[in-house]
């Protein structure tokens, strides 16, 4: 570099040609760089979330995610790993080094969780593992509001009216309903009506799972036809689900509406009373 430090001092006017030749390229060059706001990034990141509905924290973080953690710090390329236990709901979220392919770690955390699925408490719902992709980020908000509407009224328009129109436009990936309040039918049951009747809430349980179902009934030949029956056994408004039978005995028909008292009203906010969260790094080389 000595012979290039040598013609810049003998030659001072070719050495600021030269440089302004570089700042005048250099600033075309960096306006024409493109810029993705949204780049396709394959991050080996793998989360898995296990629902126990009505089960509390501790049980969750006990039961559900230290079995979970047992089972896939196993995996070679982990990186790091994160568990939140709260109400009902276990996440594990696994962190691979970048060299790993997301879809072969997919995998195999996929087989290391149905290897404890046994152990597992009865009554928790399958587990769900999915991918996190950058791309599948949200890119647009839209608010939904009106005069004189409830909660739940603009909940129905947005689920059922702006949701499955936003999806049937073409590169939508997926529409997700934050802040919404469904409708949902409340049994308030009364303990003195139970207990006079000789109930339980258990017996109310009962009989909404086992009179409020629809069961196939078989298949009907009519000649050259068949016919295929269902027994409809659903019910259609809040006044059918009071007159469900809870018991029928010397005449006296005893009707879910005299232990309880069903109210059509909408999800209430569910806020969990305690939360754990825990973090292992560089679980695994």
């Amino acid at each position: 570099m000595q012979w290039l430090a040598r013609v810049c001092v003998q030659r001072p006017v070719l050495a600021s040609v030269l440089m302004l030749v570089i700042l005048v390229l250099g600033t075309v060059g960096y306006r024409g760089l493109g810029v993705d706001q949204f780049p396709n990034v394959d991050v080996p990141v793998v989360v898995i979330t296990t629902q126990l509905p009505g089960a509390a924290p501790e049980e969750i973080e006990t039961d559900v995610t230290d079995k979970i953690e047992g089972a896939v710090n196993q995996i070679s390329g982990v990186d790091d790993l994160n568990s939140v236990s709260s109400e009902g709901v276990s996440q594990v979220v696994i962190m691979f080094k970048l060299d790993k392919d997301t879809n072969v770690a997919a995998q195999e955390v996929r087989d290391k969780v149905n290897t404890v699925l046994r152990e597992l408490p009865s009554g928790i719902e399958q587990p769900i593992i999915s991918k996190v992709e950058p791309s599948a980020a949200p890119v647009l908000y839209l608010g939904v509001r009106g005069k004189g509407q409830s909660m739940r009224d603009l909940t129905e328009v947005a689920d059922k009216k702006v949701r499955r129109q936003l999806e049937t436009i073409l590169g939508v990936g997926k529409v997700t309903i934050i802040g919404g309040r469904e409708r949902q039918i409340h049994v308030k049951m009364d303990p003195l009506a139970l207990r006079a009747n000789g109930f339980t809430a258990i017996d109310v349980m009962n009989t909404l799972q086992q009179q409020n179902l629809m069961t196939p009934g078989g298949n009907l030949e009519t000649g050259p036809e068949s016919v295929t029956l269902r027994i409809d056994g659903r019910v259609t408004s809040v006044d059918a689900v009071g007159r469900l039978v809870m018991r029928a005995k010397d005449g006296r028909i005893i009707r879910l509406s005299d232990v309880a008292r069903v109210v059509d009203d909408k999800k209430r906010w569910r806020v969990s009373p305690a939360t754990t969260v825990r973090r292992w790094s560089s679980c695994r080389s």
